[in-house]
């Protein structure tokens, strides 16, 4: 049955706590799925979360502490010692150790491996620390299932018992030469049918063998385990050595987190926040792009000002103000979203021209609709020149939006910069200033005519 976290059921946990009721934990907490227990720990505080944590084992602490979201997962390890902080860090896969210690201090980081009594784990968090977190070394874990190429299949079936206690799931056997160099894939049906004496060369696949380096992008790594049809990326340096591994699970992990990201800038929020952020975190993750739409607002009524003898002489212009910012915005988030997205499936990196001659075909369609529409409406206002200027100005803004909106991200992504920028207010606000230039413009022209 699924369960559902209530009042009642959190008022009982906590008094179970209040008295140290670990039957009553054991019973009705640990017995739950790893992501509902750290649903609780959410709820609780630091001291309460401790006493239902270390009642669990050592495999359970390990999911749990991976499930929380972020920021209570901090809070709760902060309030650890540095030997505490350091335990919790042995039970963990090494790529999600080395996540958590890369957002403490170097000093931090020094004090919390001291303490580690696991010097090949400790070795691998170091490692991975090394590599930048957006690369494949930055992604990859340590632990994987290997062979050698001269073993033969009764002592390659002990190595890889030995070998699995640190993995949590198989998903291939890397076959790699004495000098460690990734040759192949090994199968486990393969391995189980095989005659114990039969030589790990005789069964291995060879040939169409798949992997990422350890400075390959996040995106190309994802787009190569998302072509191929991937459980698992073996990840090899430039020696073809094998290092690592990335599993699809990682990956998904790092595709929601970007998705996410996406989405708040979109919405105009530029970094990070979760509903239990704080006031000052949310403010400074909002405030940047609220000021930019002030800048954007006062950009406008400038150009406004510029023509307000225009406005004096015609004051209808000022009717269909909103009209005109309103349609180049939502043009130009529509053109963005869709290169951002062809951006990131790595669809259109190369095909500006193809992309910028669809938008401008698509536009002038929009374009030609929505401006003969406004027509007939402008007419009921019994002026035939007003008519003719919102139409046509309505025609301009909607091509040159569509095309701003189509060039932009490939410009951001030329230069390196999160395309994802142009989807949220930056794009509406240099439309909506863009849009009123061209408007007034114009219509101070066919005004004159």
């Amino acid at each position: 049955m699924r369960f559902e976290l209530n009042k009642e059921f959190l008022e009982e946990i906590r008094d179970a706590i209040h008295i140290e009721n670990k039957e009553w934990i054991e019973t009705h907490i640990l017995d739950l799925h790893f992501a509902d227990i750290a649903e609780i720990l959410g709820e609780l505080n630091n001291t309460e979360s401790k006493f239902i944590y270390y009642l669990m084992n050592e495999g359970l602490q390990a999911d749990v502490l991976m499930e929380l979201e972020e920021e209570v997962r901090d809070r709760f390890l902060k309030s650890l010692s540095s030997k505490e902080f350091a335990e919790q860090l042995e039970n963990l896969d090494s790529d999600d150790a080395a996540d958590i210690l890369g957002e403490l201090s170097e000093n931090e980081i020094q004090e919390v491996i001291s303490h580690m009594e696991d010097d090949e784990a400790a070795d691998d968090i170091v490692d991975l620390l090394n590599y930048d977190e957006d690369t494949a070394g930055g992604l990859m874990q340590k632990e994987l299932i290997k062979a050698r190429i001269d073993w033969p299949v009764d002592r390659c079936l002990v190595e890889l018992r030995r070998q699995a206690e640190d993995v949590e799931k198989v998903y291939t056997i890397y076959v790699v030469d004495e000098n460690n160099r990734l040759v192949g894939l090994l199968s486990l049906k393969s391995l189980l049918f095989a005659k114990p004496k039969t030589k790990i060369v005789d069964l291995y696949q060879h040939k169409n063998i798949i992997s990422v380096k350890t400075g390959d992008s996040f995106d190309e790594v994802a787009r190569v385990m998302e072509k191929y049809d991937l459980d698992s990326v073996p990840v090899v340096d430039f020696q073809n050595k094998l290092v690592g591994r990335i599993t699809f699970d990682d990956v998904m992990d790092i595709i929601k987190e970007e998705a996410d990201k996406d989405f708040q800038m979109a919405t105009g929020i530029s970094e990070k926040v979760e509903s239990n952020s704080s006031v000052w975190k949310i403010s400074r993750a909002r405030l940047p792009w609220i000021l930019i739409g002030m800048l954007g607002g006062i950009l406008g009524a400038q150009v406004i000002s510029g023509f307000e003898d225009n406005i004096s002489k015609i004051p209808a212009l000022a009717f269909f103000i909103p009209l005109i910012t309103a349609t180049g915005g939502n043009v130009g988030v529509q053109s963005s979203s869709i290169v951002v997205q062809f951006l990131a499936r790595g669809n259109a990196i190369n095909n500006l021209k193809n992309r910028l001659i669809k938008e401008f075909l698509l536009s002038l369609f929009n374009g030609v609709i929505c401006s003969s529409i406004i027509l007939g409406i402008a007419v009921l206002f019994k002026n035939i020149t007003l008519a003719i200027v919102v139409s046509t100005s309505l025609f301009v803004v909607i091509v040159f939006a569509g095309m701003i909106g189509t060039i932009i991200p490939f410009v951001l992504n030329k230069y390196k910069i999160d395309p994802a920028l142009a989807t949220g207010p930056f794009i509406t606000t240099l439309n909506d200033v863009l849009g009123l230039f061209i408007y007034f413009t114009v219509g101070m022209i066919l005004y004159q005519m």
